[in-house]
């Protein structure tokens, strides 16, 4: 049987900052636009920031759908599953916003992912969720599967690039600048890293 809570605390954080990866699901208000789902990982890029608030570094990637969809209406949900242990999946309905690398409260929140060096990675922005639902189901019909590493195969790539050179491989990308639905994504140019 599901259960509601009125934050995330106790157990329930335990758990979700025990998952290796969570999931993203965000779309845009028109019927027809296109709904995106996104897994999310990397030891150290998420952050529980207080009961109701939590955040996650946006990486360098092929596209922005998450971003322009939160740049449009707000609405996402984030996903963990256990797949050791006992059976859970807990959910976290709520509002999100990207915050970019120019926006002044950006080195503050960067502040909450001490064990990730961003710079490896090409940092876009640091979403920010306010939980309105946070809920969690059994989760009997998830796998067991073993957690071995964090693939380093994103830092190699991301690692030798400045900001110049982001802003030249997010320019190239089709949908970074705009999502596929036309939605405005990430802003470039590339704010610098502060």
């Amino acid at each position: 049987m599901g259960k509601t809570y009125e934050r995330i605390d106790g157990r329930l954080r335990a758990f979700i900052e025990a998952q290796h990866m969570f999931f993203t699901a965000t779309a845009p208000l028109a019927a027809d636009g296109t709904v995106n789902l996104s897994p999310k990982g990397l030891t150290g890029s998420f952050a529980v920031l207080d009961e109701r608030t939590v955040a996650y570094l946006d990486f360098a990637g092929s596209n922005a759908e998450t971003i322009a969809h939160l740049r449009e209406n707000g609405r996402i949900t984030l996903m963990w599953c256990a797949f050791d242990g006992p059976p859970n999946i807990v959910r976290v309905h709520g509002s999100g916003e990207a915050v970019f690398r120019d926006d002044p409260r950006f080195p503050a929140l960067l502040g909450h992912f001490p064990a990730i060096d961003p710079s490896l990675h090409g940092l876009r922005a640091i979403v920010v969720v306010t939980a309105e639902l946070i809920r969690d189901t059994c989760g009997y019909a998830v796998p067991f599967m073993t957690y071995e590493a964090d693939r380093d195969l994103h830092a190699r790539r991301f690692a030798r690039e400045d900001d110049a050179g982001l802003d030249a491989y997010f320019r190239k990308k089709e949908h970074i600048a705009a999502s596929i639905d036309g939605l405005p994504g990430l802003p470039l140019p590339l704010p610098p890293t502060p």
